[in-house]
């Protein structure tokens, strides 16, 4: 993830994704070809949370259980602050916010939190590392369970999901997830000595699933509906969300008496939603209903986070105590 505190930058991802939505707006796919993508993109789906369940350490999260109020606290802002406001935006008229972009708030609600961000906010912030790690890795664990059970209670209420997507969660995220974990001793040498060539694999899975669901938008004709007004709606929205989330998780850390350090921690990971794992999921909980609009408000959402914490991240490094100087033997 690049994020540079003094020029911040467009995260080049997310350049790599808005060039993915181009070439799906000149290009969409149809026919059989929309077939053929549409099975390879489940397929890259299944692989991308195999590899997610090689990666994750159970003893390293097992051993961050032992800090079970930071790691609750993160819990709770990820997965019950932030759907109770995002059901605050689906009171908004259609004719403010379009009904599909108003569930993919609620959609970006129910995701985990990001890992590597989170981690890196956190080290730039001189927060506490190790339970950023645990916090983070196990708020993506959680997710892979949570978010699908929140997406069908939650947009099933409003029209805009089916429970039984549940299953073929189960089937297309968690069961290569478990795999990935029953493998894991066995390949994890060798997946972490060719990171770079699998992070190629990681980001081109997440390409395809963003050009098939943009594909099926365009030959929907869903994009000929957004305005100019529904996007500058949308942004304000998610600028909000953010804002609202921030400011609760640094002040209720603060009553509830944690250190600085952790207080840094549950900032960063409890704020962020995961574009890497919302994508794919929404292939997967949306196939067949249209995904484009759905994810736009996590497109939109993942920028704007990464500007913001960067920003919050480098005001903390400058304001952090003096570290001790050690004693001369």
């Amino acid at each position: 993830m690049l994020v540079r505190l003094k020029n911040i930058r467009v995260d080049p991802f997310l350049l790599m994704i808005l060039v993915t939505v181009g070439v799906a707006a000149l290009i969409p796919a149809r026919g059989s070809w929309a077939t053929g993508v549409g099975w390879a993109s489940s397929v890259a789906i299944g692989l991308l949370f195999f590899l997610y369940g090689v990666r994750l350490a159970p003893r390293e999260a097992i051993d961050g259980l032992r800090h079970w109020r930071l790691h609750g606290t993160v819990v709770l802002a990820t997965f019950v602050l932030f759907p109770l406001v995002g059901l605050t935006v689906q009171f908004l008229p259609a004719s403010v916010l379009p009904r599909e972009l108003a569930l993919g708030v609620l959609f970006l609600c129910c995701l985990p939190s990001t890992v590597q961000s989170s981690i890196a906010f956190t080290s730039v912030a001189r927060g506490n590392v190790p339970a950023a790690i645990c916090a983070a890795s196990l708020s993506n664990l959680a997710g892979i369970v949570i978010t699908p059970v929140l997406t069908a209670v939650l947009l099933s209420s409003h029209g805009g999901f089916s429970g039984r997507a549940v299953l073929e969660v189960a089937l297309q995220l968690l069961a290569p997830f478990v795999l990935g974990q029953l493998v894991r001793r066995w390949i994890a040498g060798w997946v972490t000595a060719h990171a770079k060539v699998l992070k190629i694999v990681d980001r081109g899975s997440i390409l395809l699933v963003v050009y098939v669901a943009f594909s099926e938008g365009m030959v929907a004709g869903i994009w000929n509906s957004l305005s100019l007004g529904a996007l500058g709606v949308l942004l304000a929205v998610d600028v909000a969300l953010l804002g609202v989330v921030l400011a609760v998780a640094a002040v209720v850390p603060r009553w509830l008496g944690f250190s600085r350090e952790d207080r840094i921690t549950i900032l960063f990971c409890g704020s962020k939603k995961s574009l890497a794992s919302g994508l794919p999921m929404a292939g997967v909980l949306f196939a067949g209903t249209g995904v484009g609009l759905l994810v736009l408000p996590l497109m939109l959402f993942h920028q704007i986070q990464l500007m913001v914490c960067a920003w919050l991240a480098g005001r903390f490094a400058r304001t952090a105590p003096a570290e001790p100087v050690p004693a001369a033997a």
